[in-house]
């Protein structure tokens, strides 16, 4: 149905369909100082519009809003229409804690209080 449709209108259409994407969307990558609206994602990687995404490599860090996620490591990436999509070798997930090196006991006391 889309052929029937002159090219101005169709191009028109898929701008629309990208700037909805945006708006809706929750989830950002970070480089550094600079901040992109994520348009899809998958298990392995994600896509961003290639009007504002510049060729990322290295690591990145994914928001959903404001809560950190995970930390990316990007490894490669193409074009794939208006949208340019990366892959990542490896995902951390985020935590809000430091991990523990040793197993803790579940009678543990939370604290000590001292007599003094």
């Amino acid at each position: 149905m889309s052929e029937f449709l002159p090219k101005e209108v169709r191009e028109g259409l898929e701008q629309a369909r990208r700037k909805d994407l945006k708006r809706k969307s929750r989830l950002r990558v970070r480089v550094g100082d600079n901040t992109f609206t994520i348009l899809r994602s998958w298990e392995s990687g994600f896509a961003l519009d290639s009007e504002d995404a510049p060729n990322l490599r290295g690591l990145v860090d994914l928001y959903d809003g404001s809560r950190h996620v995970s930390q990316c490591l990007i490894v490669a990436s193409e074009e794939e229409g208006a949208e340019i999509t990366y892959e990542y070798k490896r995902a951390t997930a985020a935590l809000d804690h430091a991990p523990l090196d040793y197993s803790r006991d579940e009678n543990a006391p939370v604290a000590l209080l001292t007599s003094d």
